[in-house]
């Protein structure tokens, strides 16, 4: 029979267990939400200087999305400016998710474009297809189902890297469509001494290879990465200028939770669309 002093004990044990456990879970969490804040940035020293990326999140699917290395939130935040862009269309983001990547059914010999049509204005982008078949599949496929309509660009980074960060339905960093393309083109000419240059688009991952999923970024000033990101698209004359309005209007600071650094220009893509010629 077990005393009354062995029950306390073994209560005792199972509630230590308990937050051992509870502690254990917070941890990886924690380190899963920094691993997705670093997803499209790594981190860089360049120097004596650390520059931190977007993350694609992680690579786009919440738990899968997320490494384990821990990584202070890139970016400083600037003084906030007037909101320079328009309210969102009304709508609301899908959550749906696919088991695995579509078929790929791209023509590698055709142009894509693609249109954000967005709260701050038009962003046309010309698609790498031959390069980047799989990447550009991706987002065809994604389009059509309206995956990215109503979706929050969640990051703006301003300083040592310049980009947008855009694709996660969720606009916390850590969302994808649930399965994963692999990298592609990241031998392109235009990648020259670790540059990304102003206009490329390039997708976010988790750091890991072939980890990406929706999450991509548009870079609206050259910026120092290493070439792990697959570019697969530039933007146009006109789709820079709405960039750096964007830009212009400076970021958040550092959300507590995410790590983010929002943009302060409400940026939402109303509408995206992929089209063939």
């Amino acid at each position: 029979m077990v005393s009354q002093e062995q029950r306390r004990r073994q209560l005792a044990r199972e509630k230590f267990l308990r937050q051992q456990q509870r502690r254990t879970t917070a941890r990886r969490k924690a380190r899963m939400r920094n691993a997705a804040i670093a997803s499209v940035l790594g981190v860089i020293l360049i120097g004596s200087v650390a520059l931190y990326t977007t993350g694609v999140v992680l690579g786009d699917d919440d738990d899968k999305t997320n490494a384990s290395a821990e990584v202070t939130p890139s970016a400083s935040a600037t003084s906030k400016a007037p909101d320079p862009c328009d309210k969102p269309a009304e709508g609301k983001a899908k959550t749906q998710t696919w088991k695995k990547e579509p078929g790929l059914s791209v023509d590698k010999s055709a142009k894509y474009t693609m249109k954000l049509e967005t709260t701050c204005g038009d962003i046309d982008i010309a698609l790498k297809a031959k390069a980047a078949p799989h990447t550009v599949n991706s987002f065809d496929f994604l389009a059509g189902k309206g995956y990215f309509d109503h979706t929050k660009c969640h990051r703006l980074t301003t300083e040592g890297i310049y980009v947008l960060q855009c694709g996660d339905p969720t606009a916390q960093g850590n969302g994808g469509p649930g399965y994963n393309i692999p990298d592609e083109n990241l031998k392109d000419t235009t990648l020259k001494d670790n540059m990304y240059p102003a206009g490329t688009v390039a997708m976010a991952n988790t750091g890991q290879p072939d980890s990406g999923g929706s999450q991509f970024f548009l870079v609206y000033q050259n910026s120092q990465l290493p070439p792990s990101y697959t570019p697969f698209g530039t933007v146009s004359e006109e789709g820079m200028a709405v960039l750096k309005k964007i830009a212009a209007a400076g970021a958040q600071p550092a959300d507590p939770t995410t790590g983010n650094t929002a943009p302060n220009a409400t940026v939402v893509i109303n509408k995206a669309t992929v089209t063939k010629s």
